[in-house]
């Protein structure tokens, strides 16, 4: 797969694994990532990934991996390196991704490559764009806001593309409700950050500085 070039391109990830952090030992078993451009899936990435690292039950229960499907998976160092290059430079998305990150970070220093890209988070999005929603986890919130699940929950492509086709919707509302022109992952990142009494006024003035024509020099 070539890596996206276009700097609009969005990378949205999920991670399957065998616990919660890396900091405590645990690894990856599964890895997809949703290229996401001007509102439109235009690629994906999808692999099981061999670390040697043993799955417990509890964990295959929720996610229907098994040691037995991983012992079959191309090692992870050659999955991580594959998923580097189909990245390419786009800036990344998960939802939590304080979780995703950390095991992007993680399994890449694992296969020799560094993590460079920055991470917005579309918990911490909707909870700013969607203070209504009774719950901010991932299937919920796309349930709230009426938008498709897509195959087995806690499964990574299955997760991604859910997770996609909700900062697809943050996009649209951003245009559509508060008038961002350009809702880019420079402001995904500010927003992410914004206290949500605050939410409103710093969509207005950016809504407002992109409006502002340009002055001459």
């Amino acid at each position: 797969m070539e890596p996206m070039s276009s700097s609009t391109a969005i990378a949205v990830i999920d991670f399957e694994t065998t616990g919660m952090t890396p900091a405590q030992g645990a690894r990856a078993t599964e890895v997809a990532i949703v290229l996401l451009q001007g509102g439109r899936v235009v690629d994906r990435f999808q692999s099981l990934m061999n670390t040697g690292a043993w799955i417990p039950p509890f964990i295959t229960q929720l996610t229907g991996i098994t040691n037995a499907m991983v012992a079959e998976a191309p090692p992870a160092a050659e999955v991580m390196r594959e998923a580097a290059r189909f990245v390419g430079s786009a800036p990344m998305v998960a939802h939590n991704a304080a979780f995703d990150s950390k095991f992007w970070g993680a399994e890449l220093a694992q296969a020799g490559v560094a993590a460079q890209q920055p991470f917005a988070c579309t918990v911490l999005l909707s909870r700013r764009l969607y203070p209504e929603a009774p719950s901010h986890k991932l299937g919920l919130i796309v349930d709230h806001l009426g938008l498709p699940r897509a195959g087995r929950a806690h499964r990574a492509l299955a997760d991604a593309e859910m997770a996609a086709a909700l900062l697809a919707r943050m996009q649209h509302d951003l245009r559509q409700r508060w008038h961002v022109d350009n809702p880019d992952h420079a402001l995904l990142s500010t927003l992410q950050r914004c206290a949500r009494p605050k939410v409103p006024a710093l969509l207005a003035g950016w809504a407002a500085a992109a409006a502002r024509p340009a002055i001459a020099a």
